[in-house]
């Protein structure tokens, strides 16, 4: 079977540490290859509803940044059948597969997001996008504010309007040993600029596998929260300088 996943971006600062870009041989069937028992290629899926893979992820060159040097990017769904394991909320996430450790030092975990005009997130619902297990840092959307806001800490230390159609290109800064993290920030082909002068304090911790590249809705029961797709493009993790060409 061919790689799924080798792309890194053509100016590369630092060195890449664990790779999620996908290429243009990249399947949603090799996606699905993974299990428990057969811990294959970049990603773990399992956190998902009941429906087949195709359902909730779609791969294409039409679903990058086309800015950036992926070869496809990734169409993750989530509706009203997207409840994972009987949970009230509603979940599509991959998970880093490696035995590279993504917890020591400092590292820059990047990725791209983008919804657009047919089948967009529902503003009235919270969202975590982006996520750790112990949420130090994410990104959220809607629920009590309607825009998308990078959380550090339990705070919100930066927002701005969600528009359809936007690339929004992100790398968090995580400094596992000074217990900070900053956000780096930019739009469609810009370059990543660091948000604010002073990284925030947070209980930074990963067991290397466990940062949701996803979305997970609240809905608590709630009925009506509706289709929505959101792409993903450029994930990866880097040591070293950080890259800020998309």
């Amino acid at each position: 079977m061919k790689p799924i996943f080798f792309l890194i971006p053509a100016v590369q600062a630092g060195t890449v540490i664990w790779n999620g870009i996908f290429n243009e041989t990249s399947t949603v069937d090799q996606l699905d290859e993974w299990s428990w028992s057969n811990q294959v290629g970049a990603y773990q899926w399992y956190i998902h509803g009941s429906e087949k893979t195709n359902h909730y992820l779609e791969v294409s060159p039409d679903l990058k940044n086309p800015a950036s040097k992926d070869g496809k990017g990734i169409r993750m769904t989530i509706d009203e059948t997207a409840s994972w394991n009987g949970q009230t909320m509603m979940r599509t996430e991959l998970i880093p597969q490696t035995t590279s450790d993504l917890g020591s030092g400092t590292l820059f975990y990047h990725f791209s997001l983008q919804t657009r005009e047919k089948n967009p997130p529902n503003a009235k619902i919270e969202h975590q996008i982006a996520f750790f297990e112990s949420h130090f840092t994410e990104l959220q959307f809607g629920g009590s504010e309607p825009t998308l806001r990078w959380m550090a800490g339990g705070k919100s230390h930066w927002d701005t309007d969600l528009k359809a159609g936007v690339w929004y290109n992100f790398a968090y800064e995580i400094d596992f040993s000074g217990q900070t993290v900053a956000l780096w920030a930019s739009e469609g082909a810009k370059p990543l600029a660091r948000v604010g002068d002073d990284a925030v304090s947070a209980a930074t911790e990963t067991n290397s596998q466990d940062w949701h590249v996803g979305e997970l809705r609240l809905d608590n029961g709630a009925a009506g929260g509706g289709v929505e797709d959101w792409f993903w493009s450029g994930v990866y993790v880097e040591s070293g300088e950080i890259t800020k060409e998309v």
